[in-house]
């Protein structure tokens, strides 16, 4: 049966993600906490992983419920914030370690998405398997945090998601959430890189490049798609399915009207 597998958000846009049971769907079409916090140099540029693959030498947990976030340096150096109070302290901390003025913004309605006018992001298990078993000692956790999806569907095929673009593409429910997919997603340099160590191959793209045109499924609309290296289906939540919860465990159906 198709199933949501997996639900992640991403606290502080480009650090790690959280695995949570159950997410909200905002008024804005996003999941509750994901994006909700980024870190803003002073010209005003985001910091994330598509800029310095610094963020990698960073292991972060957050907790959901009061909002305190643990941050662990490569080093072994451990702190902890709660951001509803210790934003600047935050900042400030994270600062030190990029060597760069840092302020911590939030956006509580629709979070830092890089699509603001679009919704969450979903990939399927196989597919996450798929991907690794193109790449010598790749595994599916790697992979996983390589894309970094926030719903994972499982008890389907490998690129299922690629179904939900082009024309006449149907939609999905969720539980009672529906999915309308609105762009396949391309990729950055992120998933060239080891979520560990932040160290580069420089041949996963064209390796994947080349995988992902041999085993592009024949059911999907390939004039959806731009270029060949994507994965991950970024769609939106009609505005009369938010404001509801997506559980982990709920059934996943393909709706065509």
């Amino acid at each position: 049966m198709a199933r949501v597998e997996r639900l992640r958000v991403y606290p502080i846009k480009g650090l790690d993600g959280i695995e949570v049971e159950r997410a909200e769907l905002l008024a804005g079409g996003t999941l509750a906490r994901d994006r909700e916090f980024r870190l803003v140099d002073a010209d005003g540029d985001v910091v994330n992983g598509k800029r310095t693959a610094r963020v990698h030498d960073l292991e972060t947990d957050f907790d959901h419920e009061t909002g305190e976030l643990t941050v662990e340096t490569a080093d072994g150096e451990r702190r902890r914030f709660d951001l509803d109070d210790d934003s600047e302290r935050a900042a400030d901390w994270f600062g030190e370690v990029f060597g760069l003025e840092l302020s911590l913004e939030r956006d509580r309605s629709l979070g830092f998405v890089d699509r603001r006018e679009m919704g969450p992001s979903v990939i399927s298990t196989a597919t996450l398997e798929t991907v690794a078993n193109w790449f010598d000692g790749l595994t599916v956790e790697s992979v996983r945090r390589r894309m970094r999806a926030n719903v994972e569907v499982a008890g389907v095929e490998p690129f299922w998601e690629d179904r939900f673009v082009g024309a006449d593409a149907p939609s999905f429910l969720a539980g009672d959430v529906r999915f309308d997919g609105v762009t396949p997603c391309g990729r950055c340099v992120v998933p060239q890189r080891d979520p560990e160590t932040g160290e580069p191959n420089p041949a996963f793209r064209e390796r994947f490049v080349e995988r992902r045109r041999e085993t592009f499924p024949a059911w999907a609309d390939e004039d959806a798609f731009d270029h060949y290296y994507t994965l991950m289906l970024i769609a939106a939540v009609p505005e009369r399915h938010r404001e509801r919860t997506l559980r982990t465990g709920d059934s996943v159906e393909i709706v065509d009207e």
